[in-house]
């Protein structure tokens, strides 16, 4: 047998270059790139190996497979950029990201939960402690009396879809083949962990030459069963009020237009979650906008008077079920369809396990084919109510005064206006739920919500992998000031790649969404803005005398400055073209006054204390315990 002699960190390099995936008889590369900070626990293995093997620039072209590499500043940054990466590569392309041990590995945790409840490819590589143990404990080793084989990197294990640790070589081969074939997995895949004691990382060993033959992984399409089709067409046919909502499956399967052809043939209304938004274009005759505690007075009421919702490719968040209130017709069924037999059998559903493009075209055929389509009364009504609610939004887009500073809401109106094919990030704060009431969604990938974890800081670096995947297209990350100043570092490897990131930053001075959440719970907004202490103690003296256009400034950015509305589409238009990381740095409304936009249209639960003794709180109670009674279990 034909074996080449390489370390243990050379190897893992030289194997994850020559792997591939291929769906519709497309392939591209499994791993097209490493991010990396380097310390005592992977510079010598890892670090070592990526020169030996061929580093070469992100979009390179060389004559052998060399594994890409991209320096990042902070590790959890460098995950949500690879998450940015693979969510707009359709999962079919991921990146890798290898820190040192201790604090390097255990940055990864939260970036490594926002991938896995994503369902979203990303393989770390952290460092680990000695696997032959010579000196113990060795510089950031956590010791755990009761178990000598545990590392902090064991904080991983529960966040990722696979883990294992590399202690001997020839462990590798096993361990990275599950890894490749879990990132690739369509229902599987996740947060991909493969912990590397560093001196297991240096060591050699004799490693067949097939280990590193090119692998496809083909990402399959499974089929609908053909009993659960034939009951879900029942399902469908006998319904009067039918309500799909629409969730990531459909983008993750590109099954859009697929989806598109059927809401076309039926004329069943489609609402979409944060992560399906964009399903279907904002001006397709179906679309019925977001659902939930952040949807449309379109969606949420015809998910309230819903005999069968059509949940295709959603995990049922209680955002998206309004806390169980939302589907409240005695009469509603569900009908999941779902890669996943987990997420198709949540509410009692009828299950359709499948891949959401697959099952949408048999779906359409077997409706076809009986001439099924909702009644058109049932059309007109949702249809009306459509066009009433997006009077609505030209109402909080509309800024007819120039001269005034913007709201938030009017802030999206001037990007409704300049945007095309452009791509818009965002994760936390009160832009996601004024982005899934307001937003106009134009193509697929435009409308990218990190929601499934809401993770403050994930938008600048999620906007460099975006980039990294679409290069030529504008992409924009969204953020508050607070979010800004929870992860801005990543603007310094933006500057180092020269990638046109383009970053709104609205400066409301304080969390504007956790301050009206606080005042509606009976917190009173405490802890929620950023200001000077009081003379009593209390955040309410004036605004913090922080310059955040200043920082992005410093950090490399092209940065202007927006006061009024006529500035900020000046602005806009400016960051739009440019050819360099910008700033649009904008002071919208404060933390004390609301963004807009129509308040929610369905409830959140978010327990309210029992017992009180501020006025506040106890008038918050009372309004909890008659919202929660409208809460069920669908059995």
């Amino acid at each position: 047998m034909s074996t080449r002699r390489l370390t243990t960190a050379q190897a893992l390099v030289s194997f994850l270059a020559r792997q591939y995936t291929e769906r519709d008889g497309r392939r591209q590369r499994l791993i097209s790139a490493t991010w990396g900070i380097f310390g005592h626990g992977n510079v010598a293995g890892i670090g070592q190996a990526l020169v030996e093997t061929g580093a070469a620039a992100p979009g390179s072209v060389s004559a052998r497979p060399a594994m890409p590499y991209l320096q990042g500043r902070n590790e959890q940054s460098m995950v949500h950029a690879a998450v940015g990466y693979a969510r707009q590569s359709g999962r079919l392309s991921a990146h890798a990201v290898t820190t040192s041990i201790g604090p390097g590995a255990t940055n990864l945790v939260t970036g490594a939960a926002l991938a896995t409840i994503n369902h979203l490819p990303v393989l770390l590589l952290p460092g680990d402690i000695f696997a032959t143990r010579p000196a113990d404990p060795v510089l950031q080793q956590l010791e755990v009396p009761s178990a000598g084989d545990l590392s902090v990197n064991d904080c991983l294990r529960p966040v990722s879809r696979y883990f294992d640790r590399i202690t001997r070589p020839e462990a590798l081969v096993p361990a990275a083949l599950q890894a490749m074939r879990t990132l690739a997995d369509p229902a599987e895949t996740g947060a991909v962990t493969l912990a590397l004691p560093q001196d297991v990382q240096v060591e050699a060993y004799d490693w067949p030459e097939e280990f590193f033959a090119e692998r496809i992984w083909h990402v399959r399409r499974p089929a609908p069963d053909a009993h659960e089709l034939e009951r879900a067409v029942r399902a469908v046919r006998t319904a009067r009020r039918p309500l799909i909502v629409a969730g990531g499956g459909v983008h993750h399967s590109a099954a859009e237009e697929t989806l598109a052809a059927l809401a076309a043939a039926t004329r069943i209304p489609v609402a979409s979650t944060q992560s399906g938004k964009g399903s279907l274009r904002h001006d397709h005759p179906a679309d019925v906008g977001g659902i939930g505690h952040t949807g449309t007075a379109t969606a949420d009421e015809l998910a309230r008077t819903a005999d069968l919702i059509i949940g295709i490719g959603t995990r049922y968040s209680d955002f998206t079920t309004a806390s169980a209130t939302l589907f409240s017709n005695p009469a509603v069924r569900f009908l999941n369809l779902n890669i996943t037999g987990f997420d198709a059998h949540k509410l009692a559903a009828l299950p359709l396990v499948a891949d959401a493009r697959t099952a949408l075209e048999a779906l359409t055929e077997a409706l076809n084919q009986r001439n099924y389509r909702v009644d058109p009364a049932y059309e007109t009504e949702y249809t009306d109510a459509k066009e009433r609610w997006e009077q609505r939004v030209d109402t909080a887009f509309a800024a007819d005064d120039p001269a005034a500073r913007p709201t938030q809401a009017q802030v999206l109106g001037l990007l409704d206006t300049l945007v095309d094919d452009d791509i818009l990030i965002n994760a936390a704060g009160s832009l996601p739920g004024d982005l899934h009431q307001l937003w106009r969604t134009r193509s697929r990938s435009q409308y990218h919500v990190e929601y499934g974890y809401s993770c403050m800081g994930y938008e600048i670096p999620a906007a460099i992998g975006v980039q990294l995947a679409a290069p030529g297209r504008p992409v924009w990350a969204l953020v508050g000031d607070g979010t800004y100043l929870m992860n801005p570092t990543e603007i310094v490897t933006a500057v180092q790649e020269n990638l046109p990131v383009k970053v709104v930053v609205l400066q409301n001075h304080g969390y504007a969404s956790i301050g009206g959440l606080s005042e509606s719970v009976g917190a009173e907004r405490f802890g929620t803005a950023y200001r000077q202490r009081a003379a009593d103690g209390s955040f309410t003296g004036p605004p913090l005398p922080v310059d955040l256009a200043a920082n992005a400034g410093s950090l490399g950015m092209r940065v202007l400055r927006a006061k009024t509305v006529r500035d900020l589409r000046e602005a806009l238009t400016a960051a739009r073209t440019s050819d360099r990381p910008t700033c649009v740095y904008v002071e919208t409304e404060t933390a004390d006054t609301v963004s807009g936009p129509p308040p929610a249209q369905a409830w959140w639960d978010v327990p309210v204390a029992e017992t009180a003794t501020r006025p506040s709180a106890v008038k918050a109670r009372e309004d909890y315990d008659r919202q929660v009674a409208a809460r069920r279990r669908h059995l």
